[in-house]
């Protein structure tokens, strides 16, 4: 288990350049990580995340205009909701405090949430001028909640508490006040005792239905993955642990 943990709890974690790329390079190192079989996401302090730092800003090149600063920073922020996604470790959120902007499309990014009671996500954009399609949200929002709560949720720009982000399906469990971050790892060492193949493909498989043209290429993608299954030690460790009434001992193999 990796515990990746936003660190500028005196912004609640607003995200500048320098946070973007550290993320990226820990994301990318996930993608060739074979030992970590589950991520947790947290932020430090207060709150997960206040989204982009509009009043820091990230200086940049000094020969790079203010809009080329801005799209980068967009951009590369969109490329963490991208990667969150295509890491072949399942991502568990651990929210608390405020999740807003470019925060609420990495929260809703990872596969999982699990949420205290002062977790609210914020999404302001159309009472600032922007658009609600911000690193991925116009994407994830309609998968998650349909179209028409997706096309509420972004119009008015509304806040929910976490009774009602849960009632709306966006979170896993919610703990008690402070409890997140432990829940979080409680919930990834229970996914820890599950097969890392059957737990990596159905990552894969669940992504890959997001963007299926239709159900018979999804089967397809779903024939291939559990005929390999077959193959592997697992599968004979798992129908032989629930024969024998014991917890199964994945190897990975």
């Amino acid at each position: 288990m990796l515990t990746i943990t936003l660190s500028r709890p005196e912004r609640l974690n607003a995200v500048d350049g320098e946070v973007t790329e550290e993320m990226l390079d820990v994301l990318h190192g996930l993608m060739r990580d074979e030992a970590t079989g589950v991520v947790v996401l947290t932020g430090e302090g207060r709150g997960f995340c206040s989204g982009m730092d509009l009043q820091g800003g990230d200086p940049g090149s000094g020969d790079e205009g203010r809009v080329q600063r801005i799209y980068r920073g967009i951009a590369r922020g969109g490329e963490v909701t991208a990667r969150l996604r295509e890491i072949p470790q399942p991502v568990i959120a651990a929210l608390h405090g405020p999740v807003a902007g470019m925060g609420v499309a990495w929260a809703l990014a990872c596969d999982l949430r699990v949420a205290d009671p002062t977790t609210r996500f914020v999404l302001p954009f159309t009472d600032l001028g922007l658009s609600a399609g911000d690193c991925g949200l116009s994407w994830l929002l309609p998968r998650l909640v349909g179209p028409a709560r997706a096309a509420e949720l972004g119009y008015r720009a509304q806040r929910l508490d976490v009774a009602r982000a849960d009632a709306l399906g966006l979170v896993t469990e919610i703990t008690e006040e402070g409890g997140d971050l432990a829940g979080a790892r409680a919930l990834a060492a229970e996914l820890l005792t599950k097969s890392p193949y059957g737990l990596r493909r159905t990552k894969e498989l669940l992504n890959a239905s997001l963007d299926a043209p239709g159900l018979r290429r999804q089967l397809a993608m779903e024939t291939g993955v559990q005929t390999l299954a077959f193959f592997t030690e697992d599968l004979a460790e798992g129908m032989t642990a629930r024969l024998r009434k014991r917890p199964p001992e994945f190897k990975n193999r």
